[in-house]
């Protein structure tokens, strides 16, 4: 209950957020604002994620010529500096804030603050079954693997830290994470700030 009642209030307080986010993406990119992709979700269950907007209208057309330029290893697409991203799609990515509207998917029970990370159905459909061990609980907005640096991890080693995590999950390890995630958060949007002035010098 405790846990529900904070998952609101968080979700109440963002709005003034996320509706500046999406009138940025009106005004720079256009609609639509939002990113509806199905996602293998808790004990193999499809759902729909939401996120913001950051890739040209055309990104899934694009990704069968960027295959070369993937970053990541085993099933997923990644490249960092994705040519896709809109305007203001790198600097949303970049910080995370594009993630916002998953507060949605977590107040509807489709997802946790905290978990694996859910996979697109096409990636996911490639785990082992050892792999899909990630999905005995929700997935989430937040993970170790993201806050332990996964750009520096391979995929295997990424799939180790959901299923370890998967089997240690308490409140008190959710709200260890939470702090970390914040000062993370934190410190990925004064890096991208960083980068936005420097480039403008």
């Amino acid at each position: 209950m405790l846990y529900f009642l904070f998952v609101i209030i968080l979700f109440l307080c963002s709005i003034p957020l996320q509706a500046m986010i999406a009138f940025a993406i009106f005004l720079f990119s256009g609609s639509p604002i939002l990113y509806r992709q199905k996602r293998m979700g808790y004990r193999g269950k499809p759902f729909i994620l939401y996120k913001f907007r950051t890739m040209v209208l055309d990104a899934e057309e694009q990704k069968p010529f960027l295959r070369k330029k993937n970053e990541a290893n085993g099933p997923v697409f990644k490249i960092r500096n994705d040519p896709r991203f809109t305007q203001i799609g790198k600097f949303l990515s970049h910080t995370g804030l594009d993630e916002l509207p998953q507060l949605f998917n977590v107040v509807i029970g489709d997802m946790a603050l905290f978990g694996p990370r859910p996979l697109p159905l096409s990636e996911a459909k490639k785990l082992t079954s050892y792999q899909h061990r990630r999905e005995l609980i929700k997935p989430g907005i937040f993970s170790p693997w993201i806050i332990d640096g996964y750009h520096k991890k391979n995929f295997e080693a990424w799939m180790e830290s959901d299923i370890a995590y998967a089997k240690s999950k308490t409140i008190v390890s959710d709200f260890r994470l939470f702090a970390i995630a914040c000062f993370f958060m934190l410190e990925l949007f004064a890096k991208e700030v960083r980068l936005l002035f420097q480039e403008k010098e």
